[in-house]
């Protein structure tokens, strides 16, 4: 089964530019424009991780980032913010908001994958490890 990634992104041609090259990377790539349809979608299909913009209509995507963070259902999910958004205090902010990673507009998309697969990584290792019995304690 495909890893399935959330893009909540307001600018269409964003949009499709980063919902093409997850998709040539195996990615089954799920759209919202804004966090209320993310939200909506969450409470239907939980996808495998999130690509946020931060400077969405309506709630932006810090405040997202939050709610999702506050909420059991949501609490781990990997979640990768890419903004315009570039100064220090901008990603400080981000990433003390729950968001795994931070990139910035303009990106390559070849990084954008490699981080991606990078979370998605560090998030599979943390569950093994998490659920993985800790041999020191059978000693």
């Amino acid at each position: 089964m495909k890893i399935s990634i959330l893009v909540v992104e307001d600018e269409h041609a964003i949009q499709e530019l980063i919902a093409i090259n997850l998709s040539l990377s195996g990615y089954k790539v799920i759209r919202a424009n804004d966090a209320e349809i993310a939200l909506s979608i969450l409470r239907e299909t939980l996808p495998d991780m999130l690509l946020v913009d931060w400077m969405l209509p309506g709630q932006s995507g810090i405040q997202l980032i939050r709610v999702l963070r506050s909420h059991p259902h949501t609490k781990a999910l990997p979640i990768m913010m890419l903004t315009v958004r570039s100064e220090r205090q901008d990603k400080l902010l981000a990433l003390e908001s729950g968001a795994d990673d931070y990139m910035t507009k303009p990106f390559s998309p070849r990084e954008m994958i490699a981080r991606v697969q990078a979370v998605l990584f560090k998030t599979a290792a943390k569950s093994a490890t998490d659920t993985f019995p800790d041999s020191r304690a059978q000693q």
